[in-house]
């Protein structure tokens, strides 16, 4: 279910520019503060903490994952299989940059 949104999302997307991270290690902390809970958010990691939740690498490959993609998922107001979680434009740019800063 949760790669068929992305997928859905990426798609609508695929077409806007990029918006540029402010700090990618600003959003690496994040992501190990916030996300890693049920994530896996470090290069090399395969295995999240929760069976369903896609390691960043995963998401960082889907085919045509844009900055914007993400911004949509990470702001939206309602996620079935996610915590509501609240982050400032910023801090999404910059989570969005370390997670697209994964892709092999």
């Amino acid at each position: 279910m949760r790669i068929t949104i992305v997928a859905i999302v990426v798609g609508t997307f695929a077409t806007v520019p990029a918006v540029q991270a402010q700090d990618i290690q600003h959003g690496r902390r994040l992501a190990l503060e916030v996300c890693a809970t049920c994530h896996a958010v470090l290069p090399g990691q395969i295995r999240s903490a929760v069976a369903e939740a896609p390691s960043f690498e995963a998401v960082a490959a889907t085919p045509g994952m844009t900055a914007m993609a993400l911004n949509v998922w990470l702001t939206a107001q309602s996620h079935p299989t996610m915590p509501n979680i609240i982050l400032s434009p910023t801090d999404v740019q910059d989570v969005s940059g370390y997670i697209l800063s994964l892709e092999k």
